[in-house]
């Protein structure tokens, strides 16, 4: 076993529209829908220890970073699967529980830490394979690991990691994001009453460009219930300006395409910036 101290960043996932698909196992389980895959992300710093540690923290706009929570069920059951012990730090910029695919970006992040910090040769399908069982288990996510395993604005045909994903690379300004806050993703899937409103309000046809998109995941959002007073409000105020928006799946926020974006966005709060991600997780730091 490898004594270094990996760190590896992996980006997050806004979700347009999505409709859950139940397989027979977990790797059958999971979304279909269509997404973008952004610059912002979680990174995670994973050093071989004696016990499982777990550190979540993010960096306020100010600068100062806080402690989320010193635990983290899904990263522990991926450890202890692997019969892995080790101490965890992971760090974000993005609010936690919003919509982002942070869960996602986690555990891809810290796996890709552990494969290189252990030696354990895993290759990036059984790193996404292991993220996405979590994320199924821990009711966490259900798309956000199949889209997070490269960039781009994506589709995603099939659920699971193994499933059909067009990438689109047609996003050249920036997006931009406000939140008010999060949503228990949990509570939402496995709620039966919300996943079959959630089903009936998804579109027939995937987007034809990127245009199609947003106005695709706008009308999903109103459909579907998930809808916020206070994201409705914001994406009202877009379309006014003629500005692509749509709420964050899974959480009270809206993120929207464009440099007017930034200027509308700022009337409801903090302004978050990023632009679509050109690949996945990656190890981006190694020492002793």
């Amino acid at each position: 076993m490898k004594t270094s101290t990996v760190t590896a960043f992996c980006p997050g996932h806004l979700s347009g529209y999505f409709r859950r698909v139940k397989g027979e196992s977990t790797a059958g389980t999971g979304s279909i829908g269509a997404g973008i895959v952004i610059s912002e992300g979680v990174t995670a710093t994973v050093t071989p220890a004696d016990s499982i540690s777990i550190s979540v923290r993010r960096q306020e706009k100010s600068g100062n970073l806080t402690g989320f929570s010193c635990t983290s069920p899904p990263l522990e059951y991926v450890l202890q699967n692997l019969g892995i012990t080790a101490s965890v730090s992971t760090l974000c910029r993005l609010p936690i529980g919003a919509g982002f695919g942070l869960s996602a970006a986690a555990l891809l992040a810290t796996l890709t830490a552990v494969n290189q910090s252990h030696d354990l040769d895993l290759t990036p399908h059984d790193i996404a394979a292991l993220a996405h069982d979590a994320e199924v288990v821990h009711r966490t996510g259900l798309g956000d690991v199949a889209a997070c395993q490269a960039g781009g604005r994506v589709v995603r045909s099939g659920p699971g990691i193994d499933a059909a994903i067009t990438r689109f690379f047609d996003l050249t300004e920036p997006l931009y994001a406000v939140s008010f806050g999060p949503i228990s993703t949990p509570s939402v899937l496995g709620s039966r009453e919300q996943m079959e409103r959630v089903a009936a309000a998804f579109p027939l046809s995937p987007p034809r460009n990127a245009e199609d998109f947003f106005r695709i995941s706008r009308r999903f959002a109103e459909n579907s219930g998930l809808l916020t007073p206070e994201a409705g409000t914001v994406i009202r105020r877009c379309a006014e300006r003629g500005v692509p928006a749509s709420m964050t799946m899974l959480g009270n926020g809206v993120f929207a395409y464009g440099h007017k974006a930034q200027e509308i966005l700022s009337a409801y709060g903090d302004v978050y910036a990023f632009t679509v991600a050109g690949n996945g997780a990656r190890i981006v730091g190694v020492r002793p």
